[in-house]
């Protein structure tokens, strides 16, 4: 049986709408999952309307009174979203709280059990703060609401992933976050996370977060101090870690198959190297949380919300790899 799929509508401001009437209207995307999109029943018909996208709806009360039909979308109607109000593309507070109470929700419904992976459009990261929450991101308030104690954001492209060390912090945070216990923890979540993924040895490559790895502390003593005692602790407890190698050749190399997985020092190393070789084709994917969750690799795009020029490939493939990895876990 297909699995069912928690679809998160993001903050209404922006393009995540789009991005769900799209994906089923032009798609199909009923092919290849059960989709039960969690969100505000009344912005969906008014995108609907706005752009002229055709698609049915019907609200339901949760995922077990959905009859997933191929001619109309079940919502999980939780409201919240002013939309007489609604101004597309600003930042306001109330799609904001709407899009963290949509995550938190999908969320809940994973633990229980009630959908097999989630599947988040966009939020806007302002608009969330304007609303009072100080999470970094999607990432925190699911590894949160898990209880995990220890999660990351898993970029995939293709035959490259790679796992960021850190992810919405400041450039000086992230090189302070250099540390062998950090590395070591995201070393063993990246083993592990790849393993579910149906990878029997996985091979993970450290990037330097210094000009030329550091140059054996040359130009820094991140890797010295951090990185280095890192892989070999990892090594000694079998996970098969090479680096730190430089990383403007570690990603080519990963590429080209040499690495399953490489683990980027900061936010921005990761998301260079995934949107230089493949704009608009990223998943990502949360790693040590107990469910799925896959997203883009864009955000809100608040320029271009509401106008119906939206790409939604990007969502498709977040969609199609969600439901993938939900039927490889369940066998």
């Amino acid at each position: 049986m297909k699995p069912i799929l928690g679809i998160t509508m993001g903050d209404a401001a922006g393009i995540g709408p789009e991005l769900i009437l799209k994906a089923f209207a032009v798609h199909g995307l009923d092919r290849c999952c059960r989709p039960l999109v969690i969100g505000s029943l009344a912005t969906l018909e008014f995108y609907r309307d706005r752009l002229g996208i055709p698609a049915s709806f019907r609200s339901v009360g949760s995922a077990g009174a959905a009859r997933y039909e191929p001619s109309t979308l079940d919502v999980l109607d939780l409201g919240i979203v002013d939309v007489p109000r609604l101004k597309i593309g600003v930042v306001d507070s109330n799609p904001g709280k709407a899009a963290v109470v949509y995550t938190q929700e999908a969320g809940r419904m994973a633990l229980r059990g009630d959908i097999d992976a989630i599947v988040s459009a966009p939020l806007n990261k302002e608009a969330m703060r304007a609303a009072g929450y100080t999470f970094e991101g999607q990432t925190q308030i699911l590894g949160e609401l898990a209880a995990s104690k220890r999660y990351g954001m898993i970029l995939l492209l293709g035959n490259l992933r790679v796992m960021m060390l850190t992810t919405h912090c400041a450039l000086q945070e992230a090189c302070r976050a250099v540390t062998k216990e950090r590395v070591l923890g995201m070393l063993t979540l990246s083993d592990e996370s790849l393993r579910t993924f149906g990878i029997r040895s996985p091979r993970i490559a450290v990037a330097g977060l210094n000009p030329h790895a550091g140059e054996g502390g040359l130009f820094g003593r991140e890797e010295v101090e951090g990185s280095v005692p890192a892989i070999e602790a990892a090594r000694t407890a079998g996970i098969d870690a090479v680096g730190p190698i430089p990383a403007d050749v570690v990603f080519l190399k990963a590429r080209d198959g040499e690495y399953d997985l490489v683990l980027a020092m900061y936010h921005d190393q990761a998301n260079m190297a995934g949107k230089l070789l493949g704009f608009g084709e990223v998943v990502t994917v949360i790693a040590g949380i107990p469910f799925i969750r896959t997203s883009v690799g864009h955000g809100t795009a608040f320029d271009i919300a509401g106008r119906g020029v939206a790409d939604e490939k990007n969502f498709v493939f977040a969609i199609e790899k969600a439901a993938e990895l939900a039927s490889l876990k369940k066998g």
